[in-house]
């Protein structure tokens, strides 16, 4: 069942694009939406957020982070059953003179082509999120914890 859910838990991964992004920010939990790609080798998920950004901030001083990735309501279907990732994870800011910098630069821009532009502005920074610890909810009353590797592998046989 734990390889089942890692499927799902891939393939939604791979499906959405947006994710919530929780935060400590002045002590206190802070949610906030972000744009994320996927990096293959080493894994994780790649956020590309403003220096000016509460969350950006938040990150550089609390790196322990964690991520929401929801199926999408449907008519029809109850709220407690969409399938559901929840990622604990450590977030690590990307100099470009980072060796994984190219990999997770291109995967960011292979995923949103359309935002390319924002690597000329001076005030952002690509952060990798590398997951710790996974939860996957299949749907009411089927929760499964990853490893981190076994996640890995799942998102990356979806591509």
């Amino acid at each position: 069942m734990k390889t089942a859910a890692a499927a799902v838990a891939g393939a939604l991964l791979r499906q959405h694009r947006v994710a919530a992004l929780g935060t400590i920010h002045a002590g206190a939990p802070a949610v906030s939406m972000v744009p994320y790609a996927i990096r293959s080798d080493p894994f994780a998920l790649i956020v590309l957020v403003s220096t000016l950004s509460a969350h950006t901030k938040d990150m550089l001083a609390q790196p322990q982070v964690g991520l929401l990735v929801l199926e999408a309501e449907r008519e029809g279907v109850p709220a407690h059953t969409l399938a559901r990732v929840s990622l604990e994870a450590v977030a690590q800011p990307l100099a470009a003179d980072d060796p994984g910098y190219a990999a997770a630069r291109a995967s960011y821009r292979a995923r949103f082509p359309d935002m390319a532009m924002l690597f000329d502005l001076g005030d952002f920074t690509l952060f990798a999120l590398t997951p710790r610890a996974i939860r996957a909810v299949l749907g009411f009353a089927q929760a499964h914890s990853l490893t981190p590797d076994a996640f890995a592998r799942a998102v990356v046989a979806a591509a």
